[in-house]
């Protein structure tokens, strides 16, 4: 076991209590809560929503802006990630966008890791570059290169394992870095989720999610969130949720809701199986590198945990199409953080038409593969990966 990764299962987080915080005090004494599914709310009086627009009564008006089964989800969530408060989002980038352009404006920069999300890499390099907003990519585990480059910075951005290299970073040292130049930090935890890693305590000072992965958790919801301090919060929900109209919908909530009461569970039968196929795969002689934190790397501090998500890289021998098309159980699709077990072949990445020098950002190879682990059992899994690389031997 790499020195500074728990076993799995004891990771010393209670996270059902604060999932199940709000369950005495649903609507009818419902074990779940209900879906509040209206667009909007209206008033008993005139004085009420005279109150209300003045800002003296706070109570939901109109669903872009406060819902109660939203409102459910976020709190939960700001509970589960430490925070203050929290505002959900209809997608991931939809929290990413709306969270950057609240704290940044023209002229203005950014410093970013190496092989970020590939769809924040190319919002960082269109949207963000026409108004001349400028991003500079560094090694997140060069410290002292990190010291340089946030010189006058407005934002941090972060991953910790970052996208396709799984490439881990001392959280806690980044974000004392960011405060010490005044940069504001965000970082996204979809990968390890709040069950693995909490950044705020590390004292970053933002959190991401692409709530569609490891918190909806069973692939049938496309949302987001970010949780922070109530003060960071407020500047978004005030700057850019009215106006970007990217709010998480009654429905996608709920789903959300119900996917964080079995995220622990989840998260855990993750690991267990990931963990196990990675190392065996490290150990094949066609296998030229596995990045997976627990692998890899010692694990940094703050990271309790590893997720399904992991990659690792053929040596020449096999035939990429050919083991893609062989295998049962994993199926060839984006995305990942839910039940099922997925494959994503590095070559379709540095195909996909993006940005120049999109696959020195991303850090992909053209032999490699990233697997999300699911739930299917992990000797079914390892035997639908031995039978396609039995299947595309090169001979």
């Amino acid at each position: 076991m790499n020195e500074g990764h728990t076993e799995p299962g004891q990771h010393g987080f209670d996270a059902f209590s604060l999932i199940t915080a709000h369950d005495e005090a649903n609507a009818f004494d419902a074990v779940v809560p209900p879906i509040v599914q209206t667009s909007l709310f209206t008033f008993s009086t005139y004085d009420e929503m005279i109150a209300t627009y003045r800002g003296e009564k706070i109570r939901p008006v109109y669903s872009r802006g406060l819902n109660p089964t939203v409102r459910i989800f976020e709190e939960m969530l700001a509970k589960l990630e430490g925070g203050e408060d929290a505002l959900g989002f209809a997608s991931g980038m939809a929290a990413i966008s709306s969270t950057v352009l609240s704290f940044v404006e023209p002229g203005d920069r950014i410093v970013a890791v190496r092989h970020v999300y590939p769809d924040a890499f190319r919002l960082f390099g269109t949207i963000l570059k026409r108004m001349k907003i400028d991003v500079t990519y560094v090694d997140g585990r060069d410290e002292d290169a990190m010291d340089k480059a946030l010189d006058g910075a407005k934002l941090l951005y972060l991953e910790s394992p970052t996208s396709w290299v799984m490439e881990t970073h001392d959280v806690g040292a980044l974000a004392g870095l960011a405060r010490k130049h005044g940069a504001v930090s965000v970082i996204d935890n979809s990968w390890a989720s709040p069950v693995f890693q909490q950044p705020l305590s590390l004292g970053v000072d933002l959190v991401l999610h692409s709530a569609s992965k490891y918190l909806g958790g069973h692939s049938d919801v496309v949302a987001g969130v970010v949780a922070g301090s109530k003060a960071l919060i407020d500047r978004i929900r005030g700057e850019a949720l009215p106006y970007l109209g990217g709010k998480l919908s009654p429905f996608d909530a709920w789903l959300l809701i119900r996917g964080l009461r079995t995220l622990p569970l989840r998260m855990k039968a993750h690991e267990v199986s990931a963990l196990e196929i990675a190392r065996r795969l490290q150990a094949l002689e066609i296998v030229e590198r596995v990045c997976h934190p627990a692998v890899s790397n010692r694990l940094p501090p703050g990271l309790k945990g590893t997720s399904g998500l992991f990659s690792f890289i053929f040596k020449e021998g096999i035939d990429i199409r050919a083991f893609c098309d062989s295998l049962k159980l994993f199926k060839l699709g984006v995305s990942w953080g839910g039940h099922e077990s997925l494959i994503v072949p590095g070559e379709v990445v540095l195909q996909q038409k993006a940005q120049p020098n999109s696959a020195h950002a991303f850090g992909t190879h053209p032999r490699s593969i990233r697997l999300h682990v699911g739930l299917e059992g992990t000797e079914a899994l390892w035997s639908d990966l031995v039978g396609a690389m039995a299947a595309s031997k090169i001979t």
